[in-house]
């Protein structure tokens, strides 16, 4: 086992690596001039030099990546062009603010989405199953702006149980934070669940069928033994790879919901760098998102190795 997570990591290491060129050649592509947007258009074309030979805008770009990767990663990630305030702080506080939406949002649709997925595998064909499925596909194409309103009318300003906005402070703690936090991770779970559900449903009807699940019934094993003991390790494999891309997504993905809610997440500050050329900012948040898409698919390949040791071998 430990080889097997000796060689994911290696492999999200050169994943890293290979992000990173990535959004260091994806910032220098965006269009406009940081000089520009700093000192307005109207500055003189002196002091638009000045400022990116103090920026370091003017250096070769190998030069420029690698003095931004190596600041990076020993945590010297510069100051925010538009703010003037270091970036690592302001990024980690973002963090943590998405950190506490997505527990909450992955602890509403993921237990619910395998319970659900599982009744519909389980009660294949019924009209139960065929409720779930198309409750499920409702849920998928509705936008999370339409939903995050609709919930907003109806839970915030009708019946009032809960704020209409999410907006919180700086140093807000999670369970202060959390009435505010119930509205958006509503309305996350509901596009998520959908994955879910449907991702367990067909992966245990596949596995249902198999030759040893009716040997286990015909060697006189109860449905509830057949179910734990031999279904759920295998059909919860596809499963764990939608909820481990779907972590990523939660934490740095969210600018729609935290706009329609005006929480201050990291999807909004990456949002707001990109709307004002703010490179630093901009590199931060995008690798924080990488990174922590990399480390919950290593989470996943681990639990891959846990419910299917066959895999740890390849």
């Amino acid at each position: 086992m430990s080889r097997f997570i000796i060689r994911r990591l290696g492999f999200m290491a050169v994943s890293l690596f290979l992000a990173s060129v990535v959004v260091f050649a994806a910032t220098q592509l965006l269009p406009g001039d940081v000089a520009t947007m700093v000192l307005g258009r109207f500055a003189s074309q002196e002091a638009k030099e000045q400022l990116r030979e103090e920026l370091g805008l003017n250096r070769p770009p190998v030069v420029q990546y690698g003095s931004w990767l190596g600041g990076f990663v020993t945590g010297e990630w510069g100051d925010s062009i538009s703010t003037g305030s270091e970036v690592r702080p302001l990024v980690l506080q973002r963090l943590r603010n998405s950190a506490m939406l997505a527990l909450v949002a992955f602890a509403l649709y993921v237990p619910l989405g395998v319970m659900l997925g599982l009744i519909a595998a389980l009660k294949r064909d019924s009209w139960l199953d065929q409720s779930i499925s198309v409750g499920s596909l409702a849920f998928i194409g509705l936008p999370e702006f339409v939903t995050g309103v609709i919930l907003i009318g109806v839970f915030g300003v009708q019946l009032k149980w809960f704020p209409a906005s999410s907006a919180i402070g700086p140093d807000t703690g999670f369970i202060e934070a959390l009435p505010r936090l119930i509205l958006p991770a509503i309305t996350v779970s509901l596009t998520s669940l959908a994955y879910v559900v449907r991702m367990t449903r067909s992966s245990t009807v596949e596995v249902l069928g198999t030759d040893y699940v009716r040997t286990a019934r015909l060697k006189g094993l109860s449905s509830t033994q057949v179910l734990f003991g031999h279904v759920l390790r295998n059909s919860l494999l596809p499963t764990v790879t939608v909820v481990a891309i779907g972590i990523g997504w939660l934490v740095g993905g969210l600018i729609v919901t935290e706009s329609v809610f005006s929480y201050p997440g990291l999807g909004r500050l990456v949002l707001f760098g990109i709307q004002r050329r703010d490179v630093p900012l901009i590199q931060a948040s995008a690798m924080i998102i990488v990174l922590i898409y990399g480390v919950s698919n290593l989470l996943a390949d681990i639990l891959y190795g846990v419910l299917n040791p066959r895999i740890r071998y390849r």
